[in-house]
């Protein structure tokens, strides 16, 4: 007789509630590495995908993602976390040395296709003792890089990848909404070199941490505008006072004889010389925040989607075309931009503690889950398998 599978215990996700079960544990197959769960951080995206799986599930079957979690099936989450390396599965180029501590982009790949760690029963996620990961996208954390802090290599990717998209430049940043998304985007807003963040929260709490995470202006949208708090470098408040800039400008080069002042216009907007608004990072995820921006944002803004937001949403697209408004909306990242993470916190130009606000074991997961709710209780809470 065979012997019996491994045993390990896991948080258990199903209908919303969890419960900590003896489950087996996962075996790495081929081009997998088996790890020990370290640190596993609670993402908003598993706040959402504990309450509206059913939503989750018809989106990602749009988009061509038919296996992801359904309520009543039993789901192991946990997408963000960092582990120790235990064992190798077949087809492996066995890099690393057994304890090696690794971080992951959460996908792997079986004989029925690729999953998303933590969103599927086909690959149980981190909120357990152990996780299975593909080798082709794991990396070895540097030796002095504390374990708190390798544990946010996943959720900063997001961020820098929503940073990198946005292509801020020389123009100021403003940071809709700062949880843990926000003050990610902060972080990364600051290692990138934006000289103006603003960041606009209601929650007190959430506000310092905006300033610790490194925001040059922080306002309380109930009592200051974002996009009046900062100054602004150019003519772009109002159509009407970009309308007067555009007279008076084009009405004193087209004074000057011979003047190529179309040929001027157009060396302007190359050079970045050219009147722009700022990039906004809308990360709150709520319906009506982005018809808000669009309303109250400068012209020639830049808006950056960031919060995940499940529920059908209404924008004014005259806004939009009135402001020449450009949206982007960004999704994850790739494993070279995980990879840049990982190097700025081993380098310590990345320093995501202030974020990190409570830890707790497998069996604190419902309570910590219900502690997210509150603005002013947590930003980010890890999980440590190990902890009672």
């Amino acid at each position: 007789m065979s012997a019996a599978p491994a045993a390990m215990k896991a948080a258990v996700c199903q209908h919303g509630d969890f419960t900590v079960q003896d489950v087996p544990r996962p075996e790495p197959g081929p081009g997998q590495l088996l790890l020990r769960v370290v640190r596993a951080g609670i993402c908003g995206s598993d706040l959402h995908a504990r309450q509206h799986a059913d939503q989750l599930a018809e989106l990602a079957g749009e988009l061509g993602y038919d296996t992801i979690m359904r309520p009543e099936q039993q789901v192991v989450l946990g997408h963000e976390f960092l582990g120790e390396l235990v064992a190798y599965g077949p087809k492996t180029r066995r890099r690393w040395k057994k304890g090696a501590r690794i971080v992951a982009l959460p996908m792997v790949r079986h004989h029925s296709g690729v999953h998303m760690v933590g969103f599927d029963v086909h690959s149980p996620g981190a909120f357990a003792e152990y996780v299975v990961v593909q080798e082709a996208f794991a990396f070895e954390v540097p030796k002095g890089v504390p374990d708190d802090v390798a544990a946010f290599t996943e959720p900063l990717a997001v961020a820098w990848h929503a940073v990198r998209r946005g292509d801020v430049g020389r123009r100021p940043a403003i940071v809709i909404g700062c949880g843990p998304i926000g003050l990610a985007v902060i972080l990364m807003l600051k290692a990138s070199g934006v000289k103006t963040i603003v960041a606009s929260d209601l929650s007190p709490t959430r506000r310092e941490l905006a300033r610790q995470c490194g925001a040059t202006v922080v306002v309380d949208p109930r009592e200051q505008s974002p996009w009046t708090a900062y100054k602004q470098p150019g003519p772009v408040g109002s159509i009407t006072e970009y309308a007067n800039f555009g007279l008076n400008a084009i009405g004193t080069m087209r004074m000057v004889p011979l003047l190529p002042w179309g040929r001027l216009v157009r060396f302007g907007d190359t050079i970045g010389a050219s009147p722009v608004g700022p990039v906004i990072f809308e990360c709150v995820g709520v319906p009506g925040i982005l018809d808000g921006i669009l309303a109250g944002a400068p012209l020639l803004s830049r808006i950056v989607g960031v919060g995940v937001c499940m529920e059908p949403d209404t924008i004014r697209t005259v806004l939009g075309l009135n402001k020449e408004a450009e949206i982007r909306f960004v999704f994850g990242y790739d494993p070279q931009e995980f990879a840049h993470v990982l190097g700025l916190l081993a380098s310590g130009r990345v320093d995501p503690t202030p974020l990190h606000t409570g830890t707790v074991g497998l069996s604190e997961l419902g309570q910590a889950f219900a502690d997210l709710g509150n603005p002013e209780l947590h930003a980010k809470i890890l999980v440590d398998p190990a902890q009672p």
